[in-house]
């Protein structure tokens, strides 16, 4: 009778849980070990505890990595169209919410729970509260070091993770594995974060909520944008734009540029047409004070500190503004431009853009290029997604690769 592979899966994250239960069904022998108490534990935070497992639209450009072609490679060896049929065999009904998927009970529990016992219905043997130092080849598989204990594998998988909210287990330790097997990093920094920005008048403004557009620039090119509701806050700018930009602002202050963000408070008119409709509605109610000038338009903390930057007194009557009074107030409502000094931390991401090289990793099987028979998924490789259920696309696909690879390899 042919051996069975032992296959030891590094992470109990998505796509560890993925990878050791897809290995497990081609008839490996599986062990999965876990530091955390539990397995799956980011999950249950992902997608405001409701997990947006994947996404209907899919393009490349939804996937970001130093190597641009890898993430699509791997998506389109398992695409949404698997994602959603491998949940649904697993028990997960999906709602859609304009693409967005989520389990139909609006629980990220589910998906935890889901796995969990999948790992159990495969007879995978997991070992949680193991944190693992190192992976060494030996003549006949290799040895995984762990914190008082090892263990033996035929083939190794590392799921274990990026640096971003380390306390559900992902803090960065599975790159010194990574790096100890003579694999390169690409700088890891929080992404789809928040942005720390200078300016005492954050905290005037702090708690408005307003759609918008930002534009992120790196010494003075445009770099990303995007459009929806922002958040000001008192450190600066959150919100699912803020976010979606967020990993270019992390890496051109890393590589010490100028990082700025522009706002665009009214991205459904151009900025002739913007300047036309305060004209108008100058002309339209003369006797207002500047101070209800923008009412029922903007916010009243952000009119207030836009009479302030242009040096409108607050009892001006509106149709005495000048020419150059509403050019002023224009700019500031189209291009309002703040300095970016930094991000939130780890703590504070969702993901992390950077991680191991994907150029030294095979994306149709997820096998380093580097040591054979040690295998990676998820975040812990240089692939970050942006909001919408990508990066736990991106898990689940490249843990099904992974484990099945490692499984069925000669």
């Amino acid at each position: 009778m042919k051996k069975k592979n032992r296959i030891a899966v590094i992470g109990g994250g998505v796509s560890g849980m993925t990878a050791a239960v897809t290995a497990a069904e081609q008839g490996a022998d599986v062990l999965l070990l876990e530091q955390k108490e539990m397995t799956g534990k980011k999950i249950l935070v992902t997608g405001n505890g409701r997990c947006n497992y994947t996404n209907r639209v899919q393009t490349p450009q939804c996937y970001r990595s130093d190597d641009p072609e890898f993430p699509w490679k791997v998506m389109q060896k398992f695409p949404a169209e698997k994602i959603l049929e491998l949940f649904q065999e697993m028990g997960i009904y999906p709602k859609d919410r304009n693409g967005y998927i989520y389990p139909n009970s609006d629980q990220a529990s589910s998906v935890a729970e889901t796995l969990q016992e999948e790992l159990e219905r495969t007879g995978v043997e997991v070992h949680t509260g193991v944190r693992c130092l190192e992976i060494r080849r030996e003549k006949n598989g290799f040895k995984i070091c762990a914190e008082g204990k090892s263990f033996q594998a035929d083939r190794v998988i590392l799921c274990a993770g990026s640096k971003a909210a380390p306390v559900t287990g992902s803090d960065g330790s599975g790159y010194d594995i990574a790096k100890k097997m003579g694999h390169s990093l690409i700088p890891v920094l929080p992404a789809l974060v928040q942005l720390q920005c200078s300016g005492k008048f954050f905290k005037n403004i702090a708690g408005v909520r307003v759609n918008g557009k930002i534009i992120l620039y790196t010494d003075g090119t445009e770099a990303a944008s995007d459009t929806g509701e922002l958040q000001l806050a008192a450190y600066g700018l959150s919100g699912i734009p803020v976010f979606q930009v967020s990993r270019y602002a992390s890496r051109g202050l890393y590589e010490g540029k100028k990082v700025e963000a522009m706002i665009d408070f009214m991205p459904e008119l151009s900025t002739e047409k913007m300047l036309d409709f305060l004209r108008k509605r100058a002309r339209n109610r003369p006797e207002k004070t500047a101070e209800h000038f923008l009412t029922g338009l903007f916010h009243k903390k952000l009119s207030g500190l836009w009479l302030k930057f242009a040096r409108i007194p607050k009892e001006k009557r509106v149709g005495t503004l000048t020419e150059e009074e509403l050019r002023h107030l224009t700019w500031l409502i189209k291009e309002f431009k703040v300095q970016v000094t930094g991000t939130n931390s780890f703590e504070q991401a969702q993901i992390c853009c950077g991680g191991v090289d994907t150029r030294q990793i095979h994306a149709d099987t997820m096998e380093s290029r580097l040591v054979p028979g040690v295998y990676f998924a998820g975040e812990i490789v240089d692939v970050d997604g942006i909001c919408g259920g990508y990066n736990i696309s991106f898990a689940v696909a490249s843990g099904v690769l992974a484990g099945k690879s490692a499984a069925t390899k000669e």
